[in-house]
C-alpha cells in the first residue's frame, strides 16, 4: 500500500507541473481510457522493438512497474518495425511506441495523431548495409536484391545511399522484409544484402557480411536518423503525469547506460538472448542523450523537427508519401515539456 501511495504522490506532482498540456480526450486504447481519481490510466500499452537501447532496459528492469506500483498496469507489445507501430497507433492498439525518424516523419505527414517527447537514441553504426562477398561498392548493387523493412529508418538510409551513388530503386531490387525474415533470407541465399539494425545486423556480419555504409556515414552527409518515442496526442493530453513518469524511467535507463554499461548490457543481453559482450558492443554503436541534452535546441528544441521535415521532403521526392505538411506541423508534433521537467 505504501508503494502505491508514494507512486501516486509522485505523479500528482508531475501532473501539477504539466497542467499546461492536460485537458483533452482519452486514449484510443479503451483499456487505458478508464483511469481513476488520481488522473492515471488503469493501463499503459507500450509498443517496443528489439533494439539495444534504453527502452529494453526499462522493460527488463521493471522500472515502470516500480515507478507506478499497483496504480497502473504496464503491457508491452513487441513490433518488428516503425511501420508496424504506426499501424498499431492508427488502430488504437497502443499508447506509446518506438518508431524511427523516417516512419515518424511519414506518420506526421499522413496526419497520425501522435507527438514525440523522447529520443531513444541517435542511430550510428547500429544500422548499416551488409552485403555478400563480391559486392565492394554501392555501385555494385545494380541488379542485386537488397532487403530492408519498408517505411523504416533503414529503408530511408538505403534510399539515401542509393541516391548518393547515382542509383535508383529501379536499378536495385529492393524488397520489403522484417529483421527476422531478413536473417532467414540471408542464410538461405535469397538476398545479396540488407540494410537493417542490430541485433540482426550483427548476425549478418558474423555470417560473413561486409558493411558498405552505415547510418553514421549517412549522418555526416546530412541524413541523420533517430529512434523516437511517440505517444498518442489523446494520451499525452489526458495523462501527462503518466507520460512524465514514463520519461523519467527512460532517462534513468540512459544514466545506467552511461554509468553502468556492464549492467545495461546485462539487461539488453537478457532481452535479446545474446551474449553480454555483444550487447555491450551494440550499445556502443548508438548515441544516447540525457533528458537535459534532448531538451536543447539541437534536438527536441528545434533540430529534430527540421530533420523530420527534411525526411518528409525526401520521402515525397521518392514517392513514398503523397504530401508534406507545413514545417510548423513537425515542430508542433515535438514536446519539450517532459524532457525539461525530467528528474
Amino acid at each position: 500500500m505504501k508503494k502505491k501511495t508514494l507512486a501516486k504522490i509522485g505523479v500528482f506532482a508531475a501532473a501539477a507541473a504539466l497542467a499546461v498540456v492536460s485537458a483533452a480526450c482519452g486514449s484510443n486504447n479503451d483499456s487505458s481510457d478508464a483511469g481513476d481519481a488520481t488522473g492515471l490510466p488503469d493501463k499503459i500499452v507500450i509498443g517496443y522493438q528489439n533494439i539495444p537501447n534504453g527502452d529494453l532496459i526499462v522493460k527488463h528492469d521493471g522500472l515502470l512497474e516500480a515507478a507506478f506500483g499497483d496504480s497502473v498496469t504496464i503491457e508491452w507489445k513487441l513490433f518488428d518495425s516503425g511501420g508496424s507501430v504506426n499501424e498499431a497507433i492508427l488502430a488504437g492498439a497502443i499508447d506509446i511506441g518506438l518508431v524511427g525518424s523516417s516512419p515518424a516523419s511519414r506518420g506526421i505527414s499522413s496526419g497520425i495523431e501522435y507527438q514525440i517527447p523522447w529520443i531513444f537514441d541517435v542511430i550510428g553504426k547500429a544500422e548499416a548495409l551488409a552485403v555478400k562477398g563480391g559486392i565492394n561498392s554501392i555501385a555494385d548493387l545494380k541488379g542485386k536484391t537488397i532487403a530492408t523493412p519498408f517505411a523504416s529508418t533503414s529503408h530511408y538510409s538505403l534510399l539515401a545511399a542509393l541516391e548518393e551513388a547515382g542509383l535508383s530503386e529501379s536499378d536495385v531490387k529492393v524488397i520489403d522484409s522484417e529483421p527476422d525474415a531478413i536473417l532467414a533470407a540471408w542464410q538461405q541465399g535469397d538476398i545479396d544484402g540488407a540494410y537493417v539494425w542490430n541485433p540482426v545486423l550483427a548476425k549478418l556480419t558474423a555470417d560473413g557480411g561486409k558493411v558498405l555504409i552505415t547510418s553514421e556515414d549517412l549522418s555526416k552527409k546530412g541524413k541523420t536518423t533517430y529512434d523516437l518515442a511517440v505517444v498518442t496526442t489523446s494520451f499525452a493530453t489526458k495523462y501527462p503525469a503518466a507520460v512524465q513518469t514514463w520519461l523519467d524511467q527512460q532517462n534513468a535507463a540512459v544514466t545506467k547506460i552511461r554509468e553502468d554499461v556492464d549492467g545495461a548490457a546485462k539487461s539488453i543481453a537478457a532481452e535479446l538472448n545474446i551474449p553480454e559482450a555483444d550487447a555491450k558492443q551494440q550499445l556502443s554503436e548508438l548515441i544516447f542523450l540525457s533528458a537535459s541534452e534532448q531538451a536543447g535546441a539541437e534536438y527536441l528544441g528545434g533540430g529534430l523537427a527540421r530533420n523530420l521535415f527534411a525526411a518528409a521532403q525526401f520521402n515525397l521526392k521518392l514517392g513514398k508519401i503523397e504530401s508534406v505538411k507545413e514545417e510548423s506541423a513537425y515542430n508542433a508534433a515535438i514536446l519539450t515539456t517532459f524532457a525539461s521537467a525530467a528528474k
